[in-house]
């Protein structure tokens, strides 16, 4: 019985690591991560959906998700003020995780979104930091 749970449990997880790995390589802040390192990266993963017009994150509070769009989009706004558009492989997130500063901006679902998540402690794990914050610096 033990076994066949454990089967089943592993089977699963494969299944999420193998559908989520060919998203990953096509997201370009992640094309230098080799497959072992994006397979850590789809186990830590959560899905989330979003409706239309949702708050995902506001400005100003404390990060501690990342965030990649999967389907759908999103915009960032920041200070009333539309920012960024974003869409299928697009991230957004990683500024207040690498610099432990509250959210630049609010970002909000355009239409039905689901949105692919990391928490902080396993982004900081599994993600290239010093990278995230090279390119971070486009939002500056």
């Amino acid at each position: 019985d033990r076994d066949i749970f454990n089967n089943i449990v592993k089977e699963a997880a494969q299944k999420k690591r193998d559908r989520y790995d060919a998203f990953l390589s096509k997201v370009p802040l992640l094309g230098s991560m080799d497959a072992y390192e994006r397979s850590q990266l789809a186990d830590a993963l959560k899905s989330e959906v979003f409706v239309d017009g949702a708050t995902i994150m506001s400005q100003g509070e404390v990060g501690n998700k990342f965030y990649i769009v999967e389907d759908g989009g999103a915009y960032a706004s920041k200070d009333g003020n539309r920012v960024m558009e974003y869409g299928a492989g697009d991230y957004f997130g990683e500024l207040a995780l690498i610099t432990n500063q509250p959210r630049a901006a609010t970002v909000v679902a355009k239409g039905a979104s689901k949105l692919l998540s990391v928490d902080k402690q396993s982004f900081n794990r599994l993600l290239n930091v010093n990278d995230l914050l090279e390119r971070s610096n486009k939002y500056k």
